[in-house]
């Protein structure tokens, strides 16, 4: 079990990787339509891009950093009833996330006049794309989900044969029915409670990466842009934003129960994606060309992809599993409170569409 969850983590950060170093690569150099003039100033837009990188840095890591404060806050704790209003914000923006800011932007890319008709034209890749990503994110989630409940299964048997060996032994072949009930009782919960956390790390892993690959994309375009006036609104309005989704990020990996250790390098790598985008957008400023063919459509098929991970994370690992909890179902107060704050996270995010 250990090996696979090392795995995931390995195909993750791997995965994060790859894309960091090859996407400013292929977008650089390679045009087909002419590029927008831009008349800012460009030392006065990169004393803005060095200020949205910081604001961005400060905000992601509050955002990311507010759920852990359970152990300080207990009404913060995963256990009250406030957490569930809090992920309901927090799932409401990732959604919006999802539908407002990545799909359009998807489809702008893959449908843009600067890509030849056939194919791109023929066919709505962007659908298709989110789609597919949706289909994977669910199956990989089974699987996992499967897999760890058939290998607490398999020592879940062997410790209640055990028990049985034991107990046959010291009671001259007399077995006690209610002692095993209780036994099997103890282990069922057990084997659930894992198989819970398992998915909630899952939830976090899978979540972490279809943020990171939008965040990513954001920074390179800004900070390859060199108009100080399209760079402007954008520094409050990403801030935002990271802050956001955050707090969305870090409800999950709470809930995952992971190693100090896991929750700082998580927490570190989603902290510093979008600064290390604009970092990498202020070093291939001049070169970079975000309408060239390639830069479309390898943006345009990584934002659809994340937007149908991020879509299908927030309705059926986030707002399904909380929305259906006995506890939520048997409380109506919380119930409106849950209800009212997903509808107040998608509102907010969906209006900081109007400036990023």
């Amino acid at each position: 079990m250990n090996g696979f969850k090392k795995d995931c983590k390995v195909l993750l950060y791997l995965s994060i990787l790859i894309f960091l170093v090859l996407f400013p690569s292929l977008a650089v150099g390679e045009c087909t339509c002419d590029e927008e003039e831009e008349k800012g100033e460009k030392g006065k837009a990169l004393k803005y891009k060095i200020a949205a990188l910081v604001s961005i840095l400060i905000c992601s890591t509050i955002g990311v950093c507010i759920p852990f404060l359970g152990a300080v806050i207990p009404a913060l704790s995963p256990e009250k009833n406030i957490f569930f209003i809090i992920k309901a914000f927090a799932a409401g923006v990732i959604l919006s996330t999802g539908f407002i800011h990545i799909l359009p932007d998807a489809f702008n890319d893959l449908t843009s006049p600067c890509l030849k008709s056939y194919p791109w034209a023929d066919f709505p890749f962007t659908g298709f794309v989110a789609m597919c990503t949706s289909m994977f994110t669910l199956m990989l989630d089974a699987y996992a989900t499967s897999y760890f409940q058939n290998s607490q299964n398999k020592k879940t048997g062997q410790v209640q044969n055990e028990f049985i060996t034991t107990d046959v032994e010291n009671s001259d072949d007399h077995v006690h029915p209610h002692t095993h009930g209780a036994h099997g009782h103890a282990h069922a919960s057990v084997s659930s409670e894992a198989s819970d956390i398992l998915r909630h790390r899952v939830i976090s892993q899978v979540l972490e990466l279809g943020i990171v690959v939008h965040s990513v994309i954001i920074g390179i375009s800004l900070g390859a842009s060199n108009n100080p006036d399209t760079i402007k609104p954008l520094v409050a309005a990403l801030s935002f934003h990271q802050l956001f989704e955050g707090m969305g990020l870090g409800s999950c990996i709470t809930q995952a129960k992971l190693k100090v250790k896991t929750i700082a390098t998580m927490a570190l790598f989603f902290s510093l994606t979008t600064p290390v985008g604009i970092a990498i957008g202020i070093g291939i400023g001049t070169s970079y060309n975000e309408n060239s063919p390639t830069a479309l459509i390898v943006g345009g098929v990584f934002n659809a992809a994340s937007a149908g991970i991020l879509i299908y994370m927030a309705l059926v690992d986030i707002l399904a599993a909380d929305f259906m909890n006995p506890r939520m179902l048997q409380n109506g107060n919380l119930q409106f409170g849950a209800n009212l704050s997903l509808l107040i996270g998608a509102g907010c995010m969906s209006l900081l569409a109007k400036w990023a």
